[in-house]
């Protein structure tokens, strides 16, 4: 009887390895990473986040894409990165209506449960825009042509449920006011209704601040707790009367539940660096965005805590639907 060979057997495994076990030993990235944006190109939102692609590209190594996923209050990258494998190749921006729809409606996924929180990179300037040519030329203008004409007043927002959305629901309960509430799949859609004339305001981001500066469109408040540097002659809603009230509706970038942590900090580390580049920076200077770093583990608490504010507003607002 021939003796037994252990090498031989032992190199089996090595030899007739799985492409599963393969592709377990690739550094990541070893390919082009995709990230979800749940808003149309063209947009304030849109413009921020390939621009921080592009530096993630120089910082990743590999590609970094955007992949817009536009409509259903800015769910669907949420929604799509559930059902991604958990591989960090397909993150989603996370946006705030996708932490507060949930406890609107029934959404395919759970907000606390369903995402891993990578890191958390800025806000926007919202504020209401009319044209500037318009007969509004102070929020309380505005405000008084609603009470004169209750139900006839047109106020677009960059889409159902999110915040522009439920924040002006908030600002007519307040005011006791009856508009009507023209939901748009973003800013890039919503604002040329506006300078058409087909509504009389737009609650928005800072995206059409081009349009502001060239003179064509107003803000007449902005949602921030001071006043902008870029447009200083404008008020915000708190020394409007409104205490209480600052919007900026922050967002990060999540993968699906059960990513590995080594995958999490690389991300992490380069998505980190993209937002810190100077081309990045600039752009968010140009929106009027702060830069709003949170680690993962610090984003996982802010998520936590934000989830468990949205549920007591929807329930405050008796928004709940099904």
């Amino acid at each position: 009887m021939k003796p037994f060979r252990r090498r031989s057997v032992l190199a089996v495994p090595l030899a007739f390895a799985s492409p599963a076990v393969l592709r377990s030993q690739e550094r990541f990235p070893s390919r082009p990473i995709t990230i979800y944006v749940p808003f149309p190109p063209g947009g304030a939102t849109d413009v921020q986040m390939r621009a921080f692609a592009e530096a993630a590209t120089r910082h990743m190594g590999q590609t970094v894409l955007v992949e817009n996923r536009p409509g259903a209050g800015s769910t669907l990258g949420a929604t799509a990165v559930t059902r991604a494998k958990p591989d960090g190749y397909t993150v989603t921006q996370m946006t705030l209506p996708a932490l507060r729809l949930p406890w609107m409606q029934r959404m395919p996924y759970d907000p606390r449960t369903d995402f891993t929180p990578i890191i958390h990179l800025t806000g926007y300037l919202f504020g209401v825009l009319v044209r500037a040519d318009g007969p509004y030329k102070t929020w309380q203008d505005l405000v008084a042509d609603a009470r004169r004409r209750p139900g006839q007043l047109r106020i677009g927002n960059t889409g159902a449920n999110g915040t522009p959305h439920l924040t002006m629901i908030d600002l007519a309960e307040r005011e006791r006011l009856d508009v009507v509430h023209v939901p748009f799949r973003g800013e890039a859609d919503g604002v040329p209704q506006v300078m058409g004339g087909h509504i009389e305001a737009i609650a928005a981001g800072s995206g059409s601040g081009p349009l502001v500066d060239e003179g064509k469109l107003r803000f007449l408040n902005v949602w921030s707790r001071e006043r902008s540097p870029r447009w200083p002659d404008v008020p915000t809603l708190i020394e409007l009367g409104y205490k209480d009230m600052v919007v900026t509706s922050p967002y990060g970038l999540c993968g699906p539940a059960g990513m590995d942590a080594a995958v999490v900090r690389t991300l992490h580390d380069g998505f980190k660096a993209a937002l810190y580049d100077p081309a990045h920076l600039a752009v968010l200077k140009q929106l009027d965005q702060p830069l709003e770093y949170l680690s993962s583990a610090d984003y996982a608490r802010f998520m936590a805590e934000t989830i468990a504010m949205e549920r007591k507003r929807v329930e405050r607002l008796g928004l709940r639907t099904g």
